[in-house]
């Protein structure tokens, strides 16, 4: 079995003499063109890394002065590009050809390599420069985590150009250690629409204002498509970057969140729900709903693996219309989006709120797995927890 790794990144700014900086902003704006050439290569039917580099390789060398690891690192991420337009497609929504208008370029061990000494020795289109890294003089400074731990090592990093100074996002990573959750408390997370999570320890993670943001960048696109001018393509381009930054600052928020109250809660486990289920589950949601919640499960998983808690899968399967009191299972249950009403019991609670803790009593329930038991025995819950059997234990 392959070995898993932890992920992080360490801004820094780089000290850059003014005969380098023409450099790097050369390799960035060929970059750039490397990648659209690679584009006009296999739009749209090339999806995957290795054949697009097969195709697009000797165009992106001839046509650019990116040297050779740059000129496939350049192909690669217009398949990627690729296969995010055709995601959408298979969803629905509307997406053009790719276009490469971002200030960055990818850096890897064989176009970058990090000195002890502080420097940096970055690969260009003429040769290598090597700038400082401009580091906190503050020695609690984060960057220091990742630099002075040797546990950690430096994996594909990126430049960015901005505001006339260079960036190095620093890639690190570690080995994952094995979290233990035996006989641990779970926590139960539940992905929607109108609260993007919420937990079976009752805290909610509104999508009140996200969708709101979402609807102004819409509208705001579409006048701009609209407009057609050079202009407003390039004002397009920029909201579009502008709109996924904010979506992602919001999602790491919510997954910190989370994590919180695995925390708070003293959590050995976060139970998730399983992703290709969970269309069935919530039927309204599109292709942006989906690409958040599989970003923000991958923000919850390295968050809480670092801290030694396992995040496990669940099958979403009538979450949403079982009563997390007596586990009568109706389609009748789901009263309206937001309130759930058992026929049974006539138990009421929060829709969301009632399929986070079904999440977590599936897990609890589901007893060991394998040989690797990852039981626990109880799910938290807002005033205590809940176990296996039934049994409340207030706080």
């Amino acid at each position: 079995m392959a070995e898993e790794y932890l992920y992080r990144t360490a801004i820094t700014r780089l000290r850059v003499e003014e005969s380098d900086r023409r450099l790097l902003k050369r390799t960035i704006d060929q970059f750039r063109d490397g990648c659209q050439l690679a584009v006009e290569e296999g739009f749209p039917r090339v999806t995957e890394k290795r054949t697009l580099q097969s195709i697009a390789y000797d165009t992106v060398r001839d046509e650019t002065a990116l040297k050779s690891q740059h000129a496939i690192l350049a192909t690669h991420r217009a398949a990627e590009a690729i296969a995010g337009v055709r995601d959408r497609w298979s969803e629905g929504e509307k997406a053009s050809k790719p276009e490469f208008t971002s200030p960055t370029v990818p850096y890897d061990g064989r176009t970058m390599t990090l000195f002890d000494d502080g420097s940096v020795s970055l690969t260009t289109v003429e040769g290598r420069v090597r700038p400082d890294l401009i580091l906190p003089d503050d020695e609690d400074g984060y960057q220091y985590e990742y630099l002075d731990d040797e546990r950690w090592s430096v994996t594909e990093s990126s430049l960015t150009a901005r505001d006339g100074e260079f960036y190095l996002h620093l890639g690190f990573r570690r080995p994952k250690t094995e979290p233990t959750a035996e006989d641990g408390t779970v926590l139960g997370v539940d992905f929607g629409i109108e609260n993007i999570a919420v937990t079976s320890t009752a805290r909610f993670f509104s999508g009140r204002e996200a969708n709101h943001e979402r609807d102004q960048f819409k509208k705001r696109r579409a006048s701009l498509q609209q407009t057609g001018t050079r202009s407003a393509h390039r004002t397009l381009q920029r909201l579009s970057h502008r709109e996924e930054r904010q979506h992602r600052q919001r999602l790491h928020e919510i997954a910190n969140g989370v994590l919180q109250e695995a925390l708070d809660h003293d959590c050995s486990v976060i139970a998730l729900e399983e992703l290709t289920g969970l269309h069935d589950e919530i039927p309204d949601a599109n292709w942006f709903d989906l690409w958040a919640f599989r970003r923000l499960r991958a923000y919850i998983e390295y968050k809480a693996t670092a801290e030694g808690i396992a995040v496990e899968s669940v099958d979403p399967r009538d979450t949403s219309k079982r009563c997390s009191e007596c586990g009568h299972v109706a389609g009748g249950n789901r009263s309206s989006r937001g309130r759930f009403h058992c026929d049974a019991c006539g138990s009421e609670a929060n829709a969301d709120y009632n399929a986070a803790k079904n999440i977590a009593l599936k897990h609890v329930r589901r007893g060991p797995q394998s040989s690797r038991r990852t039981g626990t025995r109880q799910c938290a819950l807002k005033s205590g927890t809940i176990t296996a059997n039934g049994t409340f234990v207030p706080m």
